[in-house]
């Protein structure tokens, strides 16, 4: 029996997928965030890409990059739409994608955001799951939020769950 955390992957190749009707390249400061952030760590950011909030689009792009067999990515992070207007869709578009949910990350999320922004933590309904082999987190779109979920939740485990994804 291998001690736990033997087969934790060395480096995690991921996409990076903002959705926002407002966001561009230069305005897109929570997804360079997380770009920034997983390059430090040092895993891969194979690719970023913006993309209105239409749930079929969500749905389809992540299915795409969750299905690739050649320069496959081991963990799709998504920023905005997880919150309660009328546009935000990002839950519903890939919830019905997921194999499996991880529900401890959006209460953890949850949890941590309300010491920040206090009963206001509720209203996000960020959450995280799998699609085979790939890890899906779906982050607010805000900045500060993905700042925290990054650093106090995505980066500490996501070598771990990416080995176990594997295995």
């Amino acid at each position: 029996m291998s001690p736990h955390g033997a087969a934790d992957a060395a480096q995690v190749r991921c996409f990076v997928l903002t959705i926002s009707d407002t966001r561009t390249e230069e305005t897109d400061t929570s997804g360079r965030a997380i770009a920034e952030l997983l390059a430090s760590a040092g895993h891969v950011v194979d690719a970023r890409e913006i993309v209105r909030d239409d749930p079929q689009r969500v749905r389809e792009i992540v299915a795409a990059v969750a299905a690739r067999t050649t320069k496959a990515v081991d963990a799709i992070v998504t920023t905005g739409g997880t919150g309660v207007t009328a546009r935000d869709s990002t839950f519903e578009a890939l919830d019905a994608l997921l194999d499996k949910r991880l529900d401890g990350f959006g209460e953890l999320f949850r949890m941590l955001s309300y010491e920040q922004v206090g009963a206001a933590a509720m209203l996000s309904r960020a959450g995280a799951g799998t699609i085979g082999r790939t890890a899906i987190f779906m982050l607010p779109g805000s900045e500060a939020a993905v700042r925290l979920a990054m650093t106090d939740l995505i980066l500490p485990v996501l070598r771990h769950l990416t080995g176990e994804l594997h295995r």
